[in-house]
């Protein structure tokens, strides 16, 4: 009996662990070449979004799009700020910026050719979310998506700022 309760409390444990890890740390440029610690990743207190996409990703494309007809009033709501991270490989990193221009993103956005977060923070499929409390905490995260799957990030922001 007692093996059986303590498996369960490091079970228990492991998930509450993992769902509030600490970004890890690695250096990524921004699309205008600035050099970022993604462990420095932050919003002032208040929590933001992290969005893994890349320029040929149709789903990754949408959810951005979807989001950034809503992002002013998310931003005013609650603050809360979205990084979109591009995987795209080194080769067609040059493809990123007009994309983002083109389509007019608000979003800071960093670049990953080499994937080294992606990989850190264990996304297998893109698109890949993860909404980061106010202390740099990874709170939630989902993959894929789904036409109007963007209320669920705005729902857990809320929820983190206790606005229910």
């Amino acid at each position: 009996m007692k093996k059986i309760i303590y498996l369960a409390t490091l079970m228990l444990w492991s998930i509450v662990a993992t769902s509030y890890a600490q970004l890890p740390s690695v250096t990524l440029k921004d699309i205008n070449g600035k050099t970022v610690d993604t462990a420095k990743l932050q919003n002032d207190g208040k929590p933001f979004i992290i969005s893994f996409f890349a320029t040929w990703c149709k789903p990754c494309n949408r959810e951005l799009k979807a989001i950034s007809e809503v992002y002013a009033d998310w931003q005013d709501e609650t603050g809360v700020k979205v990084i979109a991270v591009s995987i795209d490989q080194a080769q067609n990193i040059q493809k990123v910026k007009p994309l983002v221009d083109g389509y007019g993103w608000e979003y800071e956005v960093l670049l990953d050719p080499n994937s080294d977060f992606k990989r850190a923070m264990g996304v297998n499929m893109i698109p890949a979310v993860f909404v980061i409390d106010g202390n740099g905490k990874i709170a939630d995260t989902r993959s894929g998506y789904t036409e109007g799957s963007e209320e669920h990030l705005i729902e857990k922001v809320r929820e983190l700022i206790g606005k229910k």
